[in-house]
């Protein structure tokens, strides 16, 4: 049997280890540990194992709240306490940034945490119809497999859909459509408040069912029962994300709401918003005040979404140039601005943002400050575009919201290395406990 001893994680969750030279990744190790190792994979460069035994355990180790951990691909690090999780994630950002960016940011922010479990708001449950495994599966996939894991609870949603889902199981092996129904999407929400109140509703658990054959009357009726006894809503989506609408209640609705801000974002439950209600209003008030927006200036979101950054950083005074490649979801933040009387201070564009030049900064017209929510691709093509730190144009401040700690680490070098500004604040933000992804911010300044 193997040995070795873990000596960090990667972006991943997996352990670090060498062993005769060859880098070994471990599922289950955590920094400091000795383990045993079942090498499931071997490679010319690298190895793949499982820990199967754990000396001188990590302090942070914990045994794993959910019976599914290590099956299911929900989660990745379970194993590890919330301190611990924060300190790997923590330690990525800065080794990202260092080795593939060059640079270090002059203060590390405060990590943003929030609740553990049943954070997530969001969620893509696949569904199978498996005779071996005895019917219906509803659930995440397997770890690295094409496989719907299992699933009779998920401590990470909200635990009333937690404990649905064996209920929700049952439901869908009764429908005629069981094999033409292959996903299930969860947004939950708030009821959409009164035009005139930005006060947070009632909560709302929205069930989209990716349907490919229309449901039959009988699964129509069974769904409405259900529905009505278990508190939930259900929509219907036959085709794209436009196909979607709501099947029972027919006038369903769906809201967040950011009460520092005074603002209501309506939403439909396939629009991209933060899986992390609790997180994204910590988000939303760092953000807003390392940018530090001033009554009159002007102010780009770049990947502006429906709006999340863009109505409180005019709620703050500043006209805020919204840019999306979305056409769907320029229109949805103009509503909401229009929706939150702030119309007048907003502008929203659609525009390929990984192929935008200077050209097309100079046509935003005048600029003072700038936040990019880019996705996982980051923003290379906007960070070349963007006024370099000496010209006579430079933006002052530049806030960056980061769900990929590579790419952020590479468009922070360019900033700083070729445009000349200073990286002068980063940190974590813990969008999904749990799991290896890693979200930050970053405070680019003049």
């Amino acid at each position: 049997m193997t040995s070795a001893i873990i000596e960090s994680l990667d972006q991943d969750g997996r352990g670090i280890a060498h062993v005769e030279g060859k880098v070994v990744f471990v599922e289950g190790g955590l920094p400091g540990e000795h383990v045993e190792l079942d090498v499931r994979k071997r490679k010319p460069s690298y190895e793949v194992a499982r820990a199967t035994a754990v000396s001188h355990p990590n302090a942070g180790r914990v045994v794993p709240r959910c019976a599914h951990f290590g099956v299911c691909g929900g989660c990745s690090l379970q194993h590890a306490d919330p301190a611990l999780q924060l300190a790997a994630k923590q330690r990525a950002l800065e080794e990202a940034l260092a080795r593939i960016g060059r640079v270090q940011p002059d203060t590390l922010l405060a990590a943003i945490a929030g609740p553990a479990w049943g954070y997530r708001h969001r969620a893509r449950l696949s569904v199978r119809d498996v005779a071996k495994k005895g019917g219906v599966l509803v659930g995440f996939h397997e770890r690295q497999s094409s496989y719907v894991a299992d699933m009779l609870e998920c401590h990470v949603l909200p635990p009333r859909i937690s404990a649905l889902l064996p209920a929700l199981r049952r439901l869908i092996e009764s429908l005629d459509i069981r094999r033409q129904l292959p996903q299930i999407e969860l947004a939950v929400g708030e009821r959409l408040p009164a035009p005139d109140s930005a006060m947070p509703g009632p909560l709302v658990y929205v069930l989209v069912l990716r349907v490919l054959a229309p449901p039959s009357q009988a699964d129509q009726a069974k769904l409405v029962a259900f529905a009505d006894q278990h508190g939930v809503d259900f929509w219907l989506q036959s085709g794209g994300p436009e196909t979607v609408k709501p099947f029972h209640p027919a006038n369903s609705t769906l809201a967040y709401t950011l009460p520092e801000f005074d603002v209501a974002m309506p939403f439909a439950p396939t629009e991209f918003t933060q899986v992390n209600t609790a997180i994204n209003r910590v988000l939303v008030r760092r953000a807003v005040s390392l940018l530090e927006p001033q009554p009159g200036d002007r102010i780009a979101d770049f990947f502006c979404g429906l709006g999340n950054f863009s109505l409180p950083l005019a709620r703050r005074g500043a006209f805020v140039v919204g840019v999306e490649g979305s056409a769907a979801l320029v229109a949805r933040a103009a509503a909401n601005a229009q929706r939150n009387g702030l119309a007048d201070r907003t502008r929203f564009e659609a525009a390929n943002l990984f192929e935008v030049d200077a050209a097309f900064i100079a046509r935003l017209g005048r600029l003072d400050r700038a936040l990019i929510d880019p996705p996982r691709e980051g923003a290379m093509a906007l960070a070349k575009a963007l006024p370099a730190a000496q010209d006579h144009d430079a933006l002052a401040r530049i806030v960056y919201v980061s769900c990929n700690p590579a790419t952020l680490a590479r468009d922070a070098g360019l900033l700083v290395n070729e445009r000349g500004y200073r990286l002068a604040a980063a940190g974590v933000v813990n969008m999904f406990p749990h799991t290896a992804h890693v979200e930050s911010i970053a405070l680019f300044t003049r």
